[in-house]
């Protein structure tokens, strides 16, 4: 499937000021994920910012580059300004990659993009939650899917609760985990179809988005499909802290042939 990516980026950080432009290896962190974006078999792949130092950062290094205005209430809402400007089809596959993911997997890119069909105009992806905590982790956002793979809804909370199991115990998940009780992580990767992409930012918001605080419920309360790809993969994790950054940093400054370098690449 073809597909565009375009990567939102705001200068503007609470917990990481300048994120967008932090040095990972010699370039800023917005080209390192550009660079691995341009991995995934994308079309083409666009930086939408609202900052001239951003821009100016992609221009030297040959990345693709749009200003757009800086009063988008969200990224979902900057891509679509682009997405508008680029004058795609309606039917184009556009995968919103966020700005502070430079060790994002390629192939989880390409993969949440075919999820997309003529009838699900949104997609994302998941993987398996392993671990107790992150079960009972408000930060942890949860997804239950149909069976046809589509989200039911997403949540904060401990969804779906095993009754029986956690009234029986509530520190492992390894004795629950069966073909009925497998939770889902929700990854914030996003995929849509230009026409939908033009549409999201007209959707009102829905009470339950604001309650959970969550955007993609917006999606699923005025009736659209959104398809998840589960995947085996554990994603590495985003940039958010400045222990995130010093954590990737040490990926970009490690020796090409270092055990960390190939593990990353192999991805």
């Amino acid at each position: 499937m073809s597909f565009t990516v375009i990567i939102p980026a705001r200068l503007a950080s609470t917990r990481l000021p300048n994120k967008p432009l932090a040095d990972l290896g010699g370039k800023p962190m917005i080209v390192r994920v550009a660079e691995r974006a341009a991995l995934s078999g994308a079309a083409r792949i666009v930086v939408a910012t609202d900052h001239r130092d951003i821009y100016a950062a992609c221009e030297q290094h040959g990345i693709d580059v749009a200003m757009t205005r800086a009063d988008h209430p969200s990224g979902t809402d900057r891509i679509a300004e682009v997405a508008a400007a680029l004058d795609l089809a309606d039917d184009a596959v556009v995968v919103n990659v966020q700005g502070d993911e430079p060790l994002i997997d390629p192939g989880l890119i390409a993969a949440t993009a075919g999820h997309i069909k003529s009838d699900v105009p949104m997609a994302t992806a998941a993987h398996s939650i392993e671990l107790l905590p992150e079960m009972f982790n408000p930060n942890v956002v949860k997804v239950v899917l149909n069976k046809e793979g589509r989200a039911m809804y997403f949540s904060r909370a401990a969804i779906p609760w095993h009754r029986d199991g956690f009234a029986q115990s509530k520190e492992s998940l390894s004795e629950l985990h069966s073909h009925e009780f497998a939770p889902l992580r929700h990854i914030g990767m996003y995929a849509y179809t230009n026409k939908f992409l033009q549409i999201y930012p007209t959707l009102t918001a829905s009470p339950l988005e604001r309650i959970e605080a969550l955007e993609q419920l917006r999606v699923l309360w005025h009736g659209y499909s959104i398809a998840v790809h589960v995947t085996s993969l554990l994603p590495e994790a985003g940039v958010d802290t400045p222990e995130d950054l010093e954590r990737v940093r040490k990926h970009f400054e490690a020796p090409p042939d270092s055990p960390l370098v190939a593990a990353i690449s192999a991805l």
